[in-house]
This record gives C-alpha cells, structure tokens and sequence, in this order.
C-alpha cells in the first residue's frame, strides 16, 4: 500500500497534469517497490492532489501570494509500507518521481523549489478492509519479482 500526496498552490496541475501525474507518479513508486512494472499492484496506490491557496503556502519566510509566480512550490509525500527501502531504492523513487512532474509540467528538469519526501509507516502501523495490514501477506500476489520478495523478506528479518 502506497499513497502519494501532491501539495501544489491552486490551479498549478491542470486536469490533464493530474491525469498524466496519477499515472506516472503511480509508476515511479510501484517499479522500484515491487521490482518491476506490474499492473496488477496498480490498485495498491492511491495519488491524492492537494490545492492550496497561494496564501496558504509559503518558502523562504514568503507567502505565495506575496511572492509571486516565480516561485513554483510543490510539495510530495510518498508514504509506503515497511519493505525493502534501502537507500538507492529511496532515491530511485525520488528521482522517478521529480523526473515525473517535470515531464507533466513540460520542464527538462524538476524545479529546486520541488521537494519529495519519503516515510515508511512502520510493519503493524497501517490498517484497511478492518484490519492491520502486512507487506508479508502482499509477497505471495505475482506481483513483486523474487529479487524483492527476497529483499523484503530481509528487510523485515522473516
């Protein structure tokens, strides 16, 4: 289970930005979570787009709103299931997810003033359907190569 919450000011993504983004942002996590892309783990991620008012926002000690557009300020949480996330993981999802809104947005790279994060909610920590979810009970579904069923495994010390 995987939620990717995109915090941008209002009217920044159009419709069909978010369109695109729901689908690549999708991917740039599931690739590197599952090993490989694999659309039946689609449905296991769910992209959020936050609007904020510009005077909602504000870097540097600035309010959007007094700032100006200049300023083009997205904020994006990526937040997983305990797993294999091992440094170059983490910044593999990072990058594919900058590398993401850059080509929705029609820049040839993310703006410095885009900033991901990444949180791993701990095994015993998320709950849906009732009850307390476990990437263990995912390993099993054909979605997550062997490399990362073996990895998680380790991971998680199982």
């Amino acid at each position: 289970m995987t939620i990717i919450t995109v915090n941008a000011p209002k009217g920044r993504l159009s419709l069909e930005q978010r369109r695109e983004l729901a689908e690549t942002l999708t991917d740039a996590v599931l690739v590197p979570e599952v090993g490989r892309f694999a659309s039946a783990a689609r449905v296991g991620l769910q992209v959020h787009f936050v609007e904020r008012e510009p005077d909602m926002m504000a870097i540097g000690g600035r309010l959007l709103v007094d700032a100006g557009p200049e300023l083009d300020v997205m904020v994006v949480d990526v937040t997983v299931m305990d797993a294999a996330w091992q440094p170059e993981v983490r910044a593999e999802v990072i990058e594919r997810v900058l590398a993401a809104l850059a080509a929705a947005c029609g820049m040839d790279r993310p703006s410095p003033t885009w900033w991901v994060t990444f949180r791993v909610i701990d095994e015993g920590s998320w709950g849906s359907s009732g009850g307390v979810l476990s990437v263990l009970s995912l390993l099993d579904s054909g979605v997550f190569t062997a490399e990362r069923v073996k990895a998680v495994r380790a991971a998680l010390g199982v």
